[in-house]
């Protein structure tokens, strides 16, 4: 069972910080083999979604307010451990994301960055491709939404 947590950037302790960035280093950077730069500077501006098992971060997602990276919010810097995967850690980070997302931000549109391999995970979801696939720093994405609800 995980222990969620949700914080705005100014209010992570070092440590979680520290986590966050490792967890997203050790999947985007080394397990994907993916060269590129994941502070962009956007962190400073969202809310930040951790699920711990114990003291380890397993899974994480970064909440984006509407206007910061899309007109719309977003959901960005998904990510699960090695550890649980398998386990539907996944699938309870992104159901918690889009619960959180509305709480937060209204139940606007949500606009996601997929990589295109996680196209049915997000349809699940009621996300729905838009445009072309693009390369981002050399993996295959689609923007994808999910319509507001009332």
């Amino acid at each position: 069972m995980l222990q969620w947590t949700c914080k705005k950037f100014e209010a992570l302790t070092p440590y979680e910080l520290y986590a966050c960035l490792r967890l997203r280093s050790e999947v985007f950077v080394v397990e994907q083999t993916c060269v590129f730069l994941d502070m962009d500077n956007h962190d400073q501006q969202c809310h930040h979604l951790m699920g711990m098992q114990g003291n380890q971060l397993v899974a994480y997602t970064r909440l984006v307010p509407p206007g910061i990276i899309y007109t719309e919010a977003s959901i960005g810097r998904v990510v699960s451990s090695p550890l649980v995967r398998g386990s539907g850690a996944g699938r309870q980070l992104m159901q918690g994301s889009i619960e959180k997302v509305y709480e937060l931000f209204g139940k606007g549109v949500i606009k996601i960055g997929a990589q295109l391999y996680l196209k049915k995970f997000y349809e699940s979801f009621g996300f729905v491709q838009t445009g072309d696939m693009y390369l981002e720093d050399g993996i295959e994405h689609i923007y994808m939404l999910k319509a507001a609800t009332a």
